[in-house]
């Protein structure tokens, strides 16, 4: 009996025993894990790239980008920009009678605030038949717009309110941006004020033909950010909130936001509103070729034996290339020693610079490269920068007429026509580029000419000229 009892004792302790152990593993492992898992936190969140925030799904910790505080510090300087203009509409009573009746037509879009004195860039498809603009700030607060310069090639536009100490976005820089890297998009689509919205950049230096038949430079940088009607002129942001880009086109067949969100790259941008705020109208460089994309077919048929660079089609006669010796044939592989690969890329460096500028440019001939250093030039083949004046009634802005253009043209005195806005000049039909030779039969060698010409002609004004091309024009305005 002694033997069966102390054999049952045992039997119980080793029960018990193995209870226990089990116990303390049960209860042991959940506290090693979560040790485990708030060191993971811990390292995550000391990662100095960019913020983390972290949320607990199915056990796990998984990490995504915080842009609360990019969205907070961007959304004050993100205006609405309304316009308004009068678009003429010809009725049968207005056939009858001789009159011309108006239809008012209004249009909205996005801008940035780039200085705390009230300068603001926008597209310039936003502003481009305005007569009145209204600057709505993200408080609500109303002032008038008032155009400093426009430019049509990059599609930016500069305006002006009279305020201070405003919020503005600091410039970041575009070159910077990396594919696969999160941005932001802030602007005012279908009127829904200060709307944010997320994605990742898709690509860089893409060329989408928005404005198909104008002489335009597009190097966009493409997102899958929600970009729709009333965007345009908004701003792209990177996560630490720097100005990366303006927004200003969509792919799409149906008008509205299908996945595809493009911007003007904020260095492009940059380079513009310095231009325009100086001189008021974009002082560009040429580099006085046609250039054409490489690719397998393009290579094999002109005997090239890669596709790296962008292939010069043409030299134009007394260009910056010409002085500088490229030819035909050629291969330009880099500017400043940044690496071109497509005729976007070229065209959206260059862009960075005014006429007189020297870049130096790896360019292969054949089998051999070489360095070629080149003074960019205007469009009318010299390195001068021409500074517009305005006169608001007529609604446009003027700069000198190159000697190069009058040369060629065989004209002593005029002034061009830089950029149209809505106004009496738009109206009678005058393009940009137009050159004013003479008003009411005087001489036009400035703007102070024309508008001494304007106050002593009374209600109306004739005005001769001609365009680049050699076209002449003759335009009757009525004043009052």
């Amino acid at each position: 009996m002694k033997t069966k009892s102390l054999l049952l004792n045992l039997l119980s302790g080793i029960v018990g025993g193995g209870i226990v152990l089990a116990g303390v593993l049960l209860f042991a492992s959940p506290k090693e894990a979560d040790k485990s898992e708030s060191q993971l936190v811990y390292n995550e969140q000391k990662s100095d790239d960019i913020p983390v925030s972290k949320v607990a799904l199915g056990g796990n910790a998984m990490g995504s980008t915080d842009f609360c505080n990019a969205a907070e510090k961007c959304m004050p300087a993100v205006v609405h920009i309304k316009t308004s203009y009068n678009q003429p509409t010809y009725t049968l009573y207005d056939f009858i009678f001789g009159t011309q009746s108006a239809m008012q037509v209004s249009a909205s879009g996005s801008g940035v605030i780039v200085s705390s004195d009230g300068y603001i860039v926008t597209n310039n498809h936003v502003i481009e038949n305005a007569e009145v603009i209204e600057v709505v700030m993200n408080n609500k607060k109303s002032y008038t717009g008032k155009v400093i310069g426009r430019d049509a090639t990059t599609d930016l536009a500069l305006l002006k309110i009279e305020a201070s100490d405003l919020p503005y976005l600091t410039y970041g820089n575009s070159d910077d941006l990396r594919i696969g890297e999160w941005v932001l998009a802030i602007g005012n689509p279908f009127n829904l004020t200060s709307t944010v919205t997320a994605g990742i950049v898709s690509a860089k230096a893409r060329n989408i033909d928005a404005n198909s038949g104008n002489q335009v430079i597009e190097s966009y940088i493409q997102t899958d950010a929600a970009v729709n009607p009333g965007s345009s002129g908004g701003a792209l942001v990177n996560a630490k909130g720097e100005l990366v880009g303006i927004n200003s086109a969509i792919a799409s067949q149906t008008g509205s936001y299908v996945g595809y969100s493009f911007a003007i790259p904020v260095n492009m941008v940059r380079k513009i509103v310095a231009d325009l705020a100086e001189f008021g109208s974009a002082q560009r460089a040429y580099m006085g070729i046609e250039m054409m994309d490489l690719n397998s077919q393009t290579a094999k048929k002109l005997n090239i034996d890669d596709v790296d660079g962008v292939y010069v089609a043409r030299v134009v006669s007394g260009g910056a290339a010409e002085k500088s010796g490229i030819s035909v044939g050629d291969i330009i592989l880099a500017v400043n020693d940044t690496k071109v690969n497509s005729a976007t890329e070229l065209l959206e460096i260059i862009s960075l610079y005014r006429p007189g500028a020297n870049v130096t440019l790896d360019v292969k001939s054949g089998s051999s490269t070489r360095k070629v250093d080149m003074t960019l030039q205007n469009r009318y083949g010299g390195t001068e920068l021409a500074k517009s004046e305005s006169i608001n009634d007529l609604g446009a802005h003027f700069e000198p007429v190159s000697d190069q253009l009058k040369s060629r043209l065989r004209i002593r005195n005029g002034i061009q026509v830089s950029d149209l806005t809505a106004g009496k000049l738009a109206a009678s039909g005058i393009q940009n580029g137009f050159i004013i030779v003479r008003a009411n039969n005087k001489n036009i060698n400035s703007v102070q000419d024309l508008e001494n010409a304007i106050k002593s002609s009374g209600n109306a004004i004739f005005l001769e000229g001609i365009y680049p091309n050699g076209m002449t024009g003759y335009y009757a305005l009525k004043l009052n």
